[in-house]
């Protein structure tokens, strides 16, 4: 007799953070839960667009991860897995967006009471996106880009996130 197929969110989902590492899952396991987000575009050609979208944050893969998914209709609809890399002492953070097809690879760290995470688009652009002002029920989160690899930044969209209480 065969065992019943598991279902993807039984063998996706996780508690909690894996054990042998909690201490450094804290700093993006602090988002898990259900947040809105009051949300600024900036266009290339100066726009400024205001929007609402929610994001989702939790455990995964054995609480080896954080997976996150960011709503903001009608600019993008995508996911974050976030991945702890104990060798570099940083996480791998890799951005899917289906919708604008849209794809990054970033390293994050703590920087002071910040998250910031750098990374590169695949014509060479710098990209940094950052998490701020964190608290227990809100953060900043601001990402930026760079033509000149880092020596000036342009804000290319700004959130303000609170976390939904149950």
């Amino acid at each position: 007799m065969t065992a019943a197929p598991s279902r993807l969110a039984d063998v996706l989902i996780a508690a909690g953070p894996a054990p042998e590492y909690a201490d450094k899952m804290t700093l993006y396991g602090q988002f898990v839960g259900a947040w809105t987000m009051d949300a600024v575009m900036h266009t290339d050609d100066g726009q400024r667009h205001e929007a609402k979208g929610e994001i989702h944050f939790g455990w995964v893969l054995g609480g080896r991860a954080v997976q996150d998914v960011w709503s903001l209709p009608g600019f993008f609809h995508g996911t974050t897995l976030r991945i702890y890399d104990p060798g570099q002492g940083a996480w791998h953070i890799l951005w899917s967006d289906p919708l604008k097809q849209y794809y990054t690879h970033q390293l994050g760290r703590a920087e002071g009471k910040d998250i910031v995470q750098h990374g590169k688009l695949d014509d060479g652009t710098a990209i940094r996106w950052r998490f701020t002002e964190i608290t227990p029920d809100s953060f900043h989160w601001i990402g930026d880009r760079s033509r000149d690899d880092g020596a000036s930044w342009q804000v290319q969209a700004d959130f303000c996130a609170k976390r939904i209480k149950a």
